[in-house]
């Protein structure tokens, strides 16, 4: 992706995901009286058409010039360069790109020769985490970027916000809340393809985390105070229980949607923009792939361990599970603080040089002063790969 529009381009994917929760939570909603098996069948069913256009789609994909490279195949690395940015194999603009790409490609390989299978994955865990350069360092960066992004408390949200709120007792029409605030998530998210690329993916995440925090520890302490905690018994029905207050439980339900707006419009895309820039090209696909998988690891157990912690019969938290999602969202601002580069504007190449030469709190003034190419003295800078 050209530099300037990477950041939107990657938090489209995100975007695309926020359609796909909406569309699931309205089948849901639509669904959510039908006394038969098809309450669930219906719902499952109509995911199998999107994986099937998925699946054909992926076979008109471009492979990626740095995966040529990569590859050692150069030409086919320029055509699908050419392709990409619209311009002629022999033009300037792409001879200097991947003048830069095959540069770095040297620049790794050198520092960590080819291997096997299991090396490839090894070379993950290599180095020091006191060094800038380390491969280490840059892994746990985006596992553990991945890890706070489900700590938010997020989805829970997404997954019990329905069984959660039906538990207060002042709110008639759950599924339609959810509705809601998967609605605000759609709507939000694409403030951050102007925001990403205009304040950068530092300052969005340490932004968004403090909004995140400030609504959490709001939501839970008019919980404790006036709100979900306090409840009366239903004089229609003892067996419910009704809201003693219940403009507190809308303040509640407000600052839930505007927690989902700070998330959807930084956390939420600014986390996979982040851990697809971090990583030197050898492991690139191999650091993406660990990012992910600590994405649905910490997902699977927050998923699992939440019905114990909100469940009327085990933790049964009611609002006071919103201290653990804030105190969880102000780790989250120290994290994005201390430990989060500011990598807007830069080519992925430079990415690695400003890691190596600078620390992330400073990383936002940082500028290349020489192309990575004329740095390690690569030889394609110097002469054009294809003659026009």
């Amino acid at each position: 992706c050209p530099r300037k529009v990477r950041g939107a381009l990657v938090a489209g994917y995100q975007f695309c995901i926020t359609i796909g929760i909406m569309l699931a939570s309205i089948v849901v909603y639509a669904t959510k009286d039908i006394d038969n098996t098809g309450a669930y069948r219906i719902p499952i069913a109509i995911q199998f058409p999107w994986a099937l256009i998925l699946g054909i789609g992926l076979l008109f994909l471009p492979d990626s010039p740095r995966y040529f490279v990569k590859k050692g195949q150069i030409q086919q690395a320029i055509d699908a360069l050419s392709r990409v940015r619209g311009q002629p194999p022999n033009s300037e603009y792409v001879q200097t790109e991947i003048a830069e790409i095959v540069a770095n490609e040297e620049y790794e390989r050198a520092l960590i020769p080819s291997t096997t299978w299991f090396g490839s994955w090894a070379n993950c865990f290599k180095g020091s985490v006191f060094s800038a350069k380390s491969n280490l360092r840059r892994t746990i960066l985006g596992t553990s970027l991945q890890m706070m992004q489900q700590w938010t408390g997020v989805n829970f949200i997404f997954y019990y916000s329905t069984p959660f709120l039906k538990s207060t007792g002042a709110i008639s029409n759950t599924f339609l809340i959810s509705l809601i605030f998967t609605l605000v998530n759609v709507c939000s998210t694409p403030l951050s393809f102007w925001t990403v690329e205009r304040f950068g993916r530092r300052t969005i995440l340490i932004v968004g985390a403090f909004g995140m925090l400030v609504c959490q520890f709001l939501v839970a302490i008019i919980g404790v105070t006036v709100g979900f905690n306090h409840t009366h018994p239903d004089p229609a029905d003892p067996t419910n229980s009704l809201a003693d207050n219940i403009s507190a439980v809308n303040a509640q339900i407000a600052f839930i949607a505007i927690f989902i707006f700070w998330f959807a419009s930084t956390w939420g895309p600014g986390a996979w923009i982040v851990i697809g820039e971090i990583f030197p090209l050898p492991i690139r696909s191999r650091g993406v792939g660990l990012s992910t998988a600590s994405n649905w690891l910490w997902n699977t157990i927050i998923a699992v361990i939440t019905p114990y912690m909100v469940g009327e019969k085990r933790g049964n938290l009611k609002s006071s599970v919103f201290f653990i999602w804030g105190g969880l969202c102000t780790c989250a601002f120290i994290y994005a603080y201390f430990l989060i580069p500011e990598t807007k504007g830069l080519s992925l190449e430079q990415v690695d040089k400003m890691m190596e030469e600078t620390t992330p709190r400073k990383s936002a003034k940082w500028r290349p002063t020489t192309t990575f190419s004329q740095s390690v003295g690569g030889a394609y800078h110097e002469k054009p790969i294809v003659e026009a």
